[in-house]
């Protein structure tokens, strides 16, 4: 079974089924908040390195900075969205009610994250810094994306 389709599983039970997660609503939130604030740890790691060069590019540091958000992507994060997890039920969140009333366009923007993380795993391997320099800036438009989309000022 390929990874794309069981993200999609993954997501399509979590917008369906009213708490996927066996976790406090609190829980939730605080697990894919961590989840997130690591990939964007790793994508400042790979910015610095391969976009902004304000730190010598190591394709070792990439490559794991990489592999982590691509993890990230891959890890079923879905099941971690209940409805009572969103902004008008929960604090100390800004995801917006929204993100379940538009179960494509999530599964649109969570496809695309997947498949843009696991594209920049691949380059940061091979070691073109332009290369990931612009795959780079592809997860960042996904990530992007669901900000504008589904997440409150």
């Amino acid at each position: 079974m390929n990874k794309r389709f069981v993200s999609v599983a993954v997501l399509a039970a979590a917008i369906s089924t009213p708490t996927v997660a066996q976790m406090s609503v609190e829980d939730q939130i605080e697990t894919r908040q961590a989840a997130y604030q690591f990939a964007s740890w790793n994508m400042g790691k790979i910015k610095a390195q391969a976009v902004d060069g304000s730190v010598a590019f190591d394709q070792n540091q990439v490559a794991a900075a990489a592999k982590a958000i691509a993890a990230v992507a891959n890890s079923g994060m879905s099941v971690l969205y209940s409805r009572d997890s969103a902004n008008d039920r929960a604090e100390n969140t800004r995801l917006k009610p929204n993100f379940f009333e538009e179960p494509m366009k999530v599964q649109e923007i969570a496809i695309s994250f997947v498949r843009e993380a696991n594209a920049l795993q691949k380059l940061a391997t091979e070691g073109d810094q332009a290369a990931i320099a612009r795959q780079f800036a592809k997860v960042g438009e996904t990530c992007k994306a669901c900000h504008d989309n589904f997440r409150a000022k």
